[in-house]
C-alpha cells in the first residue's frame, strides 16, 4: 500500500496524481492483457471443439475398422467352412465316380466276354450251315 505524505491542505495532490495515473496505468494494461487472454481463450475453445470433432470422427473411423475387421473375420471363417465343405464334396463325388467307373469297366469286360461267347456261337452255327450246304451240294451230286 502506496503512503503519501501530507500537505497543508491533506495529501500531495502530485504524489495521488502521479499514484493514480500509475495504478490507472497497470489497471489498463491488466484490463489489455485480461482481453488478450480472453481471445486467446475462445481460440483454445475453437480448437478444442476441433480436436473434440475430430477424435470423435476417429472414434467413428475405429469402430468401422473394428467392424470392417470383424466382418472380414467372419467372411474369411466361412470361407474355410466352405472350402472344407467342397473338399468333403469333392472326395466323395470322386470315390463315387471311381466306383461307378469301376462298374462300368466291369459291366463293359462283361460285354466283351458276352461278344466273344456270342461271335463263336454265330461263328458255330454259320459253320454247322456251311457244313450242312456243303453237305446239300454232295447229296445232288450223288442223285
Amino acid at each position: 500500500m502506496e503512503k503519501f505524505n501530507s500537505s497543508f491542505k491533506g495529501y500531495n495532490i502530485k504524489e495521488v496524481n502521479t499514484f493514480v495515473d500509475k495504478t490507472l496505468k497497470e489497471y489498463e494494461a491488466l484490463y489489455a492483457k485480461l482481453k488478450a487472454q480472453d481471445v486467446e481463450l475462445s481460440s483454445l475453445k475453437g480448437e478444442l471443439e476441433h480436436y473434440k470433432a475430430l477424435a470423435n470422427n476417429a472414434s467413428r473411423v475405429t469402430e468401422v475398422t473394428s467392424e470392417s475387421f470383424q466382418i472380414k473375420e467372419l467372411a474369411r471363417r466361412e470361407a474355410r467352412m466352405i472350402i472344407e465343405d467342397a473338399k468333403k464334396n469333392a472326395s466323395r463325388i470322386v470315390n463315387d465316380a471311381l466306383i461307378e467307373a469301376e462298374r462300368t469297366e466291369l459291366h463293359a469286360e462283361q460285354l466283351r466276354r458276352n461278344m466273344i461267347v456270342f461271335k463263336r456261337r454265330i461263328k458255330a452255327a454259320l459253320q454247322t450251315q456251311m457244313q450242312t450246304i456243303e453237305d446239300l451240294d454232295e447229296i445232288k451230286l450223288e442223285d
